[in-house]
C-alpha cells in the first residue's frame, strides 16, 4: 500500500504521544481517522474534538464501517499493544496493511530533510527546542514531537513550504531504524529498554546502526564522550557538542535570579548572551544541540536568540505548575536513573537553599529490576523522597520486583517513605514542603492538578 491508496487510517493505541502526532497529521491531510485506546485522557479527548473517531473498549463491533475496507485502510500499531488484542488480530487476519508507528513516520518523512534527535535522554526537549527555533524563523519546519509543546499546545507542527522535518527518533523497539535522517543529534546512550535489547552492547550497537542511516552530505552531531563508534556513510560529517567542550559548546554561562544566560560557540560562529527560556542547567546542553542544527540549516543568530528566549518548554519536562522565589512545584518525565539524577541536580541548583521533595513513580517492572541500584543512587540526591508503586505500562508483574527494591538501597539517612497513589495527597498534607517535584513516565502526572490545588491551599500562593 502506498500513500495514494489510503483513504482511512485506524490507530491501535491512538492516545500515545507519538501515535497522536500521526493522528493529527492524517486529520490535517483530510483522511478519515479512527482508533482505539485503553483509556480516555485529556489528549484523546483533544483528538476527538479535532475529528478522530476513537473508542476505549477492545471490540471489533465498535469499529466504524469507514475503517473496515482492507483495500484503502491503513492500520497503525504501537509495539505496546499486546499480541492477544482482539482488534489487532482481526486486522491481521483480514488482509489489512499493518504498519508500526515508526514505519509510517519513516514513510511520511523520507522525501523531506529529516532533522532527527535520538538518545536515551533529552530527545523531547531538544527536538522541541529545534522545532521552535525553525518554526519561528524564516526557515520553518514540520515537526513530529514526543511531547506537547508549551509554545504551541500540540505535538505536531506543519509547514507546506519548508523542506525540513524535525523528528524525535525513538530507540524503543529499534523504531529509529525506520528513519532516513539528513542530520541527527545523539544526546546520550545510557542503556535502557533492556527488555528489548537484552544487553548494553546490543543497545549501543543499535545507535551505531542508526548512525549509518544518515544520508550522504548530512551531519551526525554527537554528545562528547559517548561510547559508540559511528558507522556513517561517506560524506557525512561527524561533529560533537557538550556543555563546555566539543565543536559546539557554551561559554560565559551565567546563572542567578531564576535565569541562565550563555554564549553559543561553534567552529565558525559565536552567538553571545542567549537567554534560556526554561532555565535549568541540563537545558544548556539541549540548547547547544538544538541551536547547532538550527544554525547549520539557515536560522540566523538573531532568530536563534529570540527563539531560545521565547521557548516555553514541553509538558512534563521541567513543567512548572507553581514557581515563586520561595516555593515551587513541577512535573518531569524523568524515568531513567541518569535522567532523574540530572533533574534533581538541576532543580537543586535552581533552589539551592530549599528542601527538594521528590515524588517518584517507577516505570516498568523490567526497568526497575535491571536498574534499581542506579535508581536508588539517583533518588538519594533528593532531600526527601516519596516512592510510589511501579507503573506497569505494557508489562505483567514480576515476582520479587517492587518499589521496595529501590527503597532498600536508598541513602540510610534520607527521609523517605513508600506510599500508594491513593495515599499521596494525605501524605503531602502532613509534610513541610518547599520544592515539590513529581518524576516518572507513568500516570502520576494525572495527580498534578490535585497536588497543585493542595499546595495552593497550603501556601496560599
Amino acid at each position: 500500500m502506498n500513500i495514494q491508496q489510503i483513504k482511512a487510517v485506524y490507530f491501535i493505541g491512538a492516545g500515545g504521544i507519538g501515535m497522536s502526532a500521526l493522528v493529527r497529521y492524517f486529520l490535517s491531510r483530510g483522511f478519515q481517522v479512527g482508533g482505539y485506546d485503553r483509556t480516555s485522557t485529556v489528549l484523546t479527548q483533544a483528538l476527538e474534538k479535532e475529528g478522530a473517531k476513537l473508542h476505549y473498549v477492545d471490540d471489533v463491533k465498535q469499529i466504524e464501517h469507514t475503517f473496515l475496507n482492507p483495500d484503502d485502510t491503513l492500520i497503525v500499531i504501537t509495539p505496546a499493544i499486546p499480541a492477544d488484542h482482539t482488534e489487532l488480530n482481526y486486522f491481521r487476519n483480514n488482509r489489512f496493511t499493518l504498519m508500526k508507528r515508526a514505519q509510517v513516520l519513516g514513510m511520511l518523512t523520507r522525501s523531506s530533510r529529516g532533522l532527527c534527535v535520538a538518545g536515551t535522554h533529552g530527545k523531547t526537549t531538544t527536538s522541541s527546542m529545534l522545532a521552535h527555533l525553525l518554526h519561528q524563523s524564516h526557515v520553518g519546519c514540520t515537526a513530529f514531537l514526543g511531547g506537547i509543546s508549551q509554545n504551541y499546545g500540540t505535538n505536531l507542527l506543519l509547514s507546506d513550504e519548508s523542506p525540513y522535518t524535525v523528528i524525535e527518533a525513538d530507540e524503543f523497539d529499534r523504531s529509529f531504524h525506520w528513519l532516513t535522517p539528513y542530520m541527527s543529534v545523539i544526546t546520550s546512550t545510557d542503556p535502557d529498554h533492556l527488555d528489548i535489547y537484552g544487553t548494553r552492547e546490543a543497545y549501543l550497537e543499535s545507535f551505531e546502526h542508526y548512525s549509518s542511516l544518515i544520508t550522504p552530505g548530512g551531519v551526525l552531531l554527537l554528545h562528547t564522550g559517548l561510547p559508540i563508534t559511528p558507522r556513517t556513510q561517506e560524506d557525512v560529517r561527524i561533529l560533537t557538542y557538550g556543555l563546555e567542550s566539543g565543536d559546539f559548546h557554551a561559554e560565559q554561562i551565567k546563572t542567578g535570579n531564576g535565569s541562565i544566560q550563555f554564549d553559543f560557540c561553534g567552529p565558525d560562529v559565536r552567538i553571545p548572551q542567549i537567554d534560556l527560556g526554561v532555565p535549568v542547567r541540563i537545558n544548556i546542553e539541549n540548547a547547544v544541540a538544538a541551536i547547532a542544527l538550527a544554525w547549520m540549516n539557515g536560522v540566523t543568530p538573531e532568530e536563534i536568540r529570540s527563539g531560545m528566549a521565547s521557548f516555553s518548554g514541553v509538558e512534563r519536562r521541567f513543567d512548572f505548575k507553581i514557581r515563586t522565589p520561595e516555593y515551587a512545584f513541577l512535573s518531569d518525565y524523568a524515568h531513567h536513573p541518569e535522567e532523574i539524577k540530572n533533574s534533581i541536580l538541576s532543580i537543586k541548583d535552581l533552589y539551592r537553599d530549599r528542601k527538594v521533595t521528590v515524588i517518584f513513580q517507577p516505570h516498568l517492572y523490567t526497568r526497575t529490576r535491571d536498574l534499581y541500584p542506579d535508581f536508588a543512587r539517583s533518588l538519594s540526591l533528593a532531600d526527601e523522597l516519596i516512592l510510589l508503586d511501579i507503573y506497569p505500562a505494557r508489562e505483567q508483574p514480576i515476582e520479587g520486583v517492587s518499589s521496595r527494591l529501590i527503597y532498600d538501597h536508598l541513602r540510610a539517612d534520607q527521609p523517605k517513605q513508600l506510599c500508594t497513589k491513593g495515599e499521596l495527597l494525605d501524605v503531602l498534607r502532613e509534610k513541610e514542603l518547599e520544592v515539590v517535584m513529581v518524576l516518572g513516565a507513568g500516570d502520576i502526572d494525572n495527580l498534578c492538578p490535585a497536588i497543585e490545588e493542595l499546595l495552593h491551599t497550603k501556601f496560599s500562593v
